[in-house]
């Protein structure tokens, strides 16, 4: 797996590109301005940064998105997973359902992602 690992205001920017890719590199500096309190050099650091990183790409003054949102957080949570669980997906389960009841459908959601993830191990 790709290592996409990013910061929590680097996050926050995608969120907004995500949400609005193709979006003109003006208009991010808006949205990021009223979404962030960002001023408009902060937000073309984050643009650089983003593209050096593969995440996005600006081309002539559009940011369009390289990397899914949904890769970006299956990265950083089996990053979060392994960092501070030794990759032990119990251990984190346990971890972050202490003291927090379960309702059925929560359980049953549960059940299913894990059926569908053995069934897709087990065909692979």
């Amino acid at each position: 797996m790709e290592d996409y690992q990013i910061w929590d205001s680097e996050y926050r920017f995608m969120c907004i590109v995500w949400a609005n890719a193709p979006v003109g590199s003006g208009k991010l500096v808006e949205l990021c301005a009223a979404e962030l309190g960002w001023k408009k050099s902060t937000t073309y650091n984050a643009i650089r940064k983003m593209c050096e990183k593969g995440l996005i790409q600006n081309e002539n003054a559009c940011v369009s998105v390289l990397v899914p949102k949904e890769r970006v957080q299956t990265a950083e949570s089996g990053a979060f997973v392994a960092r501070t669980f030794a990759g032990s997906l119990p251990q984190f389960l346990a971890a972050f359902l202490s003291g927090h009841a379960l309702s059925e459908q929560e359980a049953e959601e549960l059940k299913a992602l894990i059926d569908a993830h053995r069934e897709k191990e087990g065909g692979a």
